[in-house]
């Protein structure tokens, strides 16, 4: 139902149960905010979106603040500039004078509210936060003196991860955000997802660089600096530099990594094809034999470091295949090495993902051997965009290049698996031909695609029925863990990313990701499944090819080793 409301001296239309806010959103009308996610029920937090309404004594919270009919309201009279201006001030008084040195120059919500306001001087004075950055975990980084305490971050750890590994702490002028006992990030239950460095409006979260190191071997003419990236970056690069996202970017993306320096280049949806070969034959020889069921995919290690942490009864559940960035990264040290005669201390790995989780994965002590780590360094989508304006890469005027050989064919198959669902589809393919010799008649799963938080489907495969769920957001998880235990899920395999929007809004990605773009890079992803001549993990040549020349067969004793890992108890948090 619609009335009529007046903005302005205009009238426009409002809906019942509408906010204030949301009601001039929809009608282009910008009042700036920083608490307030749309997707989150309002705390009217920062004040910053108060509006005057006739008749009431005060201003009041536009987010919070249900429109009713025949309101008066003005947006930006003086008295609401003025109130803005006093508490983006107020902010400001103790906030550190660094944004030519900071994460998020040019790119902060706080300084762009300031440059809106016209605030081009100090007028409020105040002691300047004396907190220490942390910089304990593997993957994010605490920069509390930055913190606006808009606790955005805190409401997506709880509400969208189902973690809680921060809150507001301490009262008063001393209240900060931090975590229980207010310990470093790696002694907390945080799972590394970053999710919130995508909600901080300032760099009071920003992941971890290892730019010094990365650069250092691209010069250092003793050691082969190899890299790798996830389908999901060459995607996002579209969106960043304004390039039409079509099938020849990731031919862009490759000349752009050797321009800067990498020896090498591969796609890790090669590693992911094979990751779904060796997960297929890990469902059947569960199924035939009663093993732990359902088994629960354990590509996303944000959701990995959850089960070791919360619920390590699960730990039997999870697939013990590694991840693709993983796999990739140890067929590198091992198969690439061996077959180029080059000792694996001399090869510097590095891989680039959507994911700032990725960032503890390689980490892990299983994820090293001898000494030897699987990837020795990640940056993040975000990170490789600074690194391309660094090096002053056109990337308007640059020609398209292959992948490096032995891994430079990929199915489609591996692509969509940064999709939620995706891996799921991807591996109902792979299943069906193991169990029938023939391909399915329609690859497509429809059941499987789009924005739903939880999707199932159930498949037939020779007379047996397999059923499949998918999860985006691990708090919509979280409550079926219960069920497992209980053995009321009558699901084979389930598949569980942490973020919303799973990899394709991960928190390695670029800022500001709306339903707009996430839509957007799901659309590039699946156009690639449609128009790719291998749709099928197990119709990969170079699958086919490393299995015959070094692996053997799925699942064998050599790929046990290489391929798949163990996890372990990490009740106590640490990393």
């Amino acid at each position: 139902m619609f009335f009529d409301i007046e903005v302005n001296h205009k009238t426009i239309k409002a809906r019942r149960g509408e906010t204030i806010l949301e009601t001039l959103n929809r009608h282009g009308i910008k009042v700036p905010t920083l608490c307030n996610m749309p997707e989150f029920t309002p705390t009217g937090a920062c004040r910053v979106c108060a509006v005057e309404v006739e008749g009431k004594p005060g201003l009041v919270p536009s987010c919070s603040f249900l429109a009713e009919e025949n309101m008066k309201i003005q947006t930006h009279s003086p008295r609401v500039i003025k109130a803005r201006r006093s508490i983006v001030e107020l902010l400001l008084s103790n906030h550190p004078d660094d944004c030519l040195y900071c994460d998020r120059n040019c790119n902060c919500e706080l300084q762009n509210l300031a440059a809106d306001l016209n605030i081009r001087e100090r007028i409020i004075f105040g002691k300047k936060n004396a907190l220490k950055a942390d910089l304990s975990s593997p993957s994010v980084v605490r920069d509390l003196a930055k913190c606006i305490l808009c606790g955005r971050c805190v409401r997506v750890c709880d509400e969208i991860l189902g973690v809680y590994a921060i809150d507001f702490i301490r009262r008063g002028n001393q209240t900060t955000i931090g975590t229980a006992f207010n310990k470093p990030l790696n002694f907390s239950n945080c799972i590394y997802c970053g999710q919130c460095i995508m909600v901080c409006p300032t760099a009071a979260l920003h992941e971890k660089n290892q730019f010094p190191e990365i650069l250092e071997h691209i010069h250092n003419p003793d050691k082969e600096v190899i890299v790798q990236y996830s389908p999901m970056v060459a995607v996002s690069l579209t969106e960043e530099f304004g390039l039409r996202p079509t099938k020849e970017i990731n031919g862009i993306l490759n000349a752009i990594l050797r321009k800067i320096g990498f020896s090498k280049v591969f796609d890790t949806s090669f590693a992911a094809d094979l990751s779904i070969v060796e997960q297929v034959e890990e469902f059947i020889t569960r199924v035939d034999n009663g093993g732990k069921l359902p088994i629960i995919s354990s590509f996303c290690q944000a959701l990995v470091k959850y089960l070791e942490q919360f619920a390590p009864d699960m730990i039997p559940f999870l697939s013990t295949c590694k991840s693709p960035q993983q796999i990739m990264g140890t067929i590198i040290k091992n198969y690439y090495a061996e077959t180029h005669n080059i000792s694996p201390d001399n090869i510097y790995s590095v891989s680039i993902m959507p994911c700032t989780a990725r960032k503890a994965e390689a980490q892990r002590e299983e994820m090293t051997h001898k000494g030897i780590s699987d990837i020795d360094a990640v940056i993040t989508t975000r990170e490789l965009i600074k690194l391309i304006r660094l090096y002053g890469i056109d990337v308007h005027n640059i020609e398209p290049e292959l992948t490096d050989t032995p891994f430079n064919i990929r199915s489609s198959a591996g692509m969509i698996s940064a999709a939620p669902g995706g891996l799921t589809e991807a591996l109902i393919r792979t299943l069906y031909f193991k169990r029938t010799g023939k391909e399915m008649a329609q690859l497509k799963i429809s059941d499987l695609r789009g924005a739903k938080t939880f999707k199932e489907v159930k498949v037939k495969v020779n007379g047996n029925t397999y059923n499949f769920a998918a999860f985006q957001g691990l708090a919509n998880f979280i409550p079926w863990i219960d069920k497992i235990r209980n053995g009321e899920v009558n699901y084979q395999f389930i598949e569980v990313m942490a973020c919303q929007g799973g990899c394709i809004d991960g928190g390695g990605q670029p800022y500001g990701c709306d339903d707009k773009i996430k839509k957007s890079r799901l659309t590039a992803l699946y156009e690639v499944d449609d128009t790719e001549t291998i749709k099928v993990a197990h119709k990969n040549p170079s699958i086919t090819e490393i299995y015959s020349k070094f692996l053997g067969n799925p699942l064998s004793e050599k790929n046990t080793k290489l391929l798949h890992t163990t996890y372990k108890n990490r009740e106590g948090g640490e990393v």
